[in-house]
C-alpha cells in the first residue's frame, strides 16, 4: 500500500474513534461518562490488536476465556476485572466488545468502555473505601453476550439494572457503549467497502508494523541498558494500612525493553490493590513514551512484542482473587510517577518530576427534596509535573481527554452549590519549570445525604526532580453547620452529611522540574500577578525578590539568589520528602484469608 492511501486510512481510523467518543459523550446520561468523558474506545485487527484507541488491546485475554462462540450481531459485556485477566480494573467500568464482520468474515472488533455509577454493593457508587474483597464492592458481570446475534437479552439486561441504585442512568450509558461499537462497526465496513477487505486488513497490519518501528527508536533514545530502579508510595490502603511500595526496574536489550516490579509490596487488605493487565501496562508505557517524546506516533498495539513485564503474582499489582479492586486508581495513577522516576535516573533532563498521584473523588447520595434518589460522582483533578517542555499545568486532569464538570450541570441537576473551584496558590513545586498547582474546590451540601472520598498523597508529597521542589500534599475539611470543622482521610466512605454542611477538597501540587533559583525572574513575577505563586514563595523558594507593585528587585533577587544557593549546596536528583509513616499491620494473604497480623 502506498503512504498516501495508508495515511488517508490511518486517519479514517482516527476519526472513527472519534467518533465512537462523540456518539457516547452524547448519548450517556452520567455525568462522569457525559460530561468527563471517562469512556475510551478502540478499533482492532482481527486478531484483536488495537490499532487506534487509547487503553491497549484485551480482545485476545477475552478470546482466551471465552468458548461459546462469535457471531455476526454479537455484542458482549463484561465487567468483571477477574475473569478478563485484568482487561478492567475494577467492577464499574463495563467493557463492550463487538466483532465486525464484511461479507461474513472477521475484520476487526470495535470496542468501549465506560465507568458505570453504581453496580450494587453496601455502599453508593459501589466503591468502598474500606472493602476486604471484591464481595464487598457490587456485582461483577463475568463475560455475557448481551446481544446474541443482533437479539437483546433482556432478561439479563434486567437482572443487571435490578442491583443497581441508578439503573436508569446505567441503561441509558450501556446502550450509548454499544451505539460507539455499532459507530465503528459501521465504519470498518465502509472502509472495506472503499478500500477493500485485504487492503484494509493489510493497511492495520502496517499502521502497526510503522508503530512497531517507531518505538524500537524511542526505546533505544529514553531507555538504558544498566538496570534502573525506582520506588514510591501509596499512603495507605483505606482500611489503616500502609505505605505500600510500588518498585520498577527498567532496561533494555538492544531494541527491546524489560520493566520488572519486584519488589512492589504484597497486595493490601483494603481495595488499593490494581490488578494490572500485563498489555495494559504496555499501553501505559506506550502513552508515556509517545506523548512525551514524539505525540505524532499513531497510538497502537504494535509495539508490544518490544516490551516484557514482571509483575509478582500476590502484590499490589496482581493481587489474588477475591482482593478488592475498587480503589484502584491511586496505584493506576502512582504507576506514572514510579515510570517517570526510573527513567529519570538514566536520563533526568527527558524525565517529569511526581504528579497528583491519582484520581481523586468526590462522591455524594441521598434523597433530594422531591424524595427522589441520586448520586454523584465527581473525577477531580490535581497539579501535572513539571516537564522538560515547560511548566506543569495547573488543576488538570492527568488522564488524556478528561473533562471537568461544569458547575452549571452539578447545580442544575445535583442539591448541591459550588462555593469555589480553582488553582491552589503555592501548592506546586517549586522548579524551572514549576509543577501545577493543586484543585481548590469548595462545595456545600444542600440536602442530607453520605458522601466519600478518594484521594491519596495526604502522607507523602510529589517529589520534584534535579533540584525542582516537591508539591503540596492534599487535605480535605468538613465544616459542620454549627461551625464544628473535621479533617477527613484521604480514603474514607459512609460520612454522613446534612443540609448546609461544607466541604474544602483540595488535592495536590505537582512537583518542580529542575533548579527553581534558574527560572527566569520575570516568569516567577508573572506567576504572582497571575495568582499561581505568592510573593513569600517567590522569595523563599525562587528568590525572586519583588517589589510592592510587583516589579523585580534586580539587585536584592542575584543577591538572594546567590546567598539561598550557597546555603544549600548540592541537591539530590530526586526531592521526595519524608516517606510516610508505617501505620497499621503488615499481612499476607495465603490463599484463603489474611494470616496473623505483624506489627508494622
Amino acid at each position: 500500500m502506498d503512504k498516501i492511501t495508508l495515511d488517508i486510512l490511518e486517519n479514517a481510523l482516527r476519526n472513527a474513534r472519534e467518533e465512537m467518543d462523540s456518539v457516547l459523550f452524547r448519548s450517556a446520561m452520567s455525568p462522569v461518562i457525559r460530561e468527563q468523558h471517562d469512556g475510551f474506545p478502540m478499533i482492532c485487527h482481527p486478531d484483536g490488536r488495537m490499532v487506534v484507541g487509547q487503553f491497549g488491546s484485551y480482545i485476545n485475554g477475552f478470546l482466551a476465556n471465552w468458548k461459546r462462540g462469535v457471531n455476526e450481531g454479537d455484542v458482549f459485556l463484561v465487567s468483571d476485572p477477574y475473569s478478563c485477566g485484568g482487561a478492567i480494573s475494577h467492577i464499574n467500568d463495563w467493557m463492550v466488545l463487538m466483532p465486525i464482520f464484511y461479507d461474513g468474515e472477521l475484520v476487526g472488533w470495535g470496542s468501549q468502555f465506560g465507568h458505570t455509577v453504581d453496580m450494587g454493593g453496601p455502599v453508593s457508587g459501589s466503591l468502598p473505601t474500606d472493602a476486604d474483597t471484591i464481595f464487598g464492592e457490587g456485582t461483577r458481570i463475568p463475560p455475557v453476550k448481551l446481544f446474541d446475534g443482533g437479539k437483546l437479552n433482556d432478561d439479563l439486561l434486567d437482572m443487571i439494572l435490578a442491583n443497581s441504585r441508578v439503573p436508569t442512568m446505567n441503561y441509558f450509558d450501556l446502550m450509548a457503549i454499544v451505539a460507539a461499537c455499532r459507530t465503528a462497526d459501521k465504519r470498518v465496513r465502509e472502509m472495506c467497502e472503499r478500500f477493500g477487505k485485504d487492503e484494509y486488513i493489510k493497511g492495520l497490519e502496517m499502521l502497526l508494523d510503522r508503530t512497531h518501528e517507531a518505538m524500537k527508536q524511542l526505546i533505544v533514545m529514553c531507555l538504558p541498558e544498566t538496570p534502573l530502579e525506582f520506588e514510591d508510595y501509596i499512603d495507605d490502603d483505606g482500611r489503616g494500612n500502609g505505605p505500600y511500595k510500588m518498585k520498577l526496574t527498567i532496561y533494555r536489550k538492544g531494541h527491546e525493553a524489560y520493566f520488572d516490579w519486584t519488589g512492589t509490596d504484597p497486595q493490601a487488605p483494603g481495595p488499593i490493590n490494581f490488578y494490572l493487565n500485563e498489555e495494559m501496562f504496555k499501553m501505559f508505557i506506550g502513552v508515556y513514551l509517545i506523548m512525551v517524546f514524539d505525540p505524532q506516533i499513531l497510538f497502537n498495539d504494535g509495539f508490544y512484542p518490544l516490551l516484557h513485564v514482571t509483575i509478582p503474582e500476590k502484590s499490589l499489582l496482581n493481587p489474588e482473587f477475591p482482593a478488592a479492586l475498587g480503589c484502584r486508581t491511586h496505584a493506576l495513577t502512582r504507576l506514572f510517577d514510579v515510570l517517570g522516576g526510573a527513567l529519570g535516573k538514566g536520563a533526568p533532563e527527558l524525565s517529569t518530576a511526581a504528579g497528583y498521584g491519582t484520581s481523586p473523588y468526590m462522591l455524594y447520595n441521598g434523597h433530594d427534596e422531591n424524595g427522589e434518589f441520586f448520586h454523584l460522582m465527581e473525577i477531580t483533578y490535581g497539579g501535572i509535573p513539571g516537564r522538560p517542555m515547560g511548566d506543569g499545568m495547573d488543576a488538570h486532569s492527568w488522564w488524556p481527554l478528561f473533562e471537568n464538570i461544569p458547575t452549571e450541570y452539578l447545580e442544575s441537576y445535583y442539591p448541591i452549590t459550588v462555593l469555589e473551584y480553582g488553582s491552589l496558590m503555592d501548592t506546586g513545586g517549586a522548579g524551572f519549570h514549576r509543577g501545577g498547582n493543586a484543585v481548590h474546590k469548595v462545595y456545600r451540601y444542600e440536602a442530607d445525604g453520605e458522601i466519600a472520598i478518594h484521594d491519596d498523597r495526604e502522607r507523602s508529597k510529589p517529589w520534584g526532580i534535579m533540584g525542582g521542589l516537591p508539591g503540596a500534599m492534599s487535605t480535605k475539611e468538613l465544616i459542620r453547620t454549627d461551625g464544628t470543622r473535621e479533617n477527613l482521610a484521604s480514603k474514607i466512605s459512609r460520612i454522613p452529611v446534612k443540609k448546609g454542611d461544607i466541604l474544602v477538597y483540595r488535592t495536590a501540587g505537582g512537583g518542580g522540574w529542575k533548579d527553581p533559583f534558574d527560572r527566569p525572574a520575570e516568569l516567577v513575577r508573572k506567576d504572582v500577578r497571575n495568582g499561581l505563586v505568592s510573593a513569600a514563595k517567590a522569595r523563599s523558594d525562587y528568590g525572586v525578590v519583588l517589589n510592592p507593585d510587583l516589579s523585580i528587585d534586580q539587585g536584592a533577587t542575584e543577591s538572594l539568589r546567590a546567598d539561598l544557593r550557597a546555603k544549600r549546596g548540592e541537591f539530590p536528583l530526586f526531592s521526595i520528602g519524608d516517606v510516610p509513616e508505617p501505620i497499621g499491620v503488615v499481612k499476607d494473604w495465603n490463599g484463603d484469608g489474611w494470616s496473623q497480623a505483624q506489627s508494622a
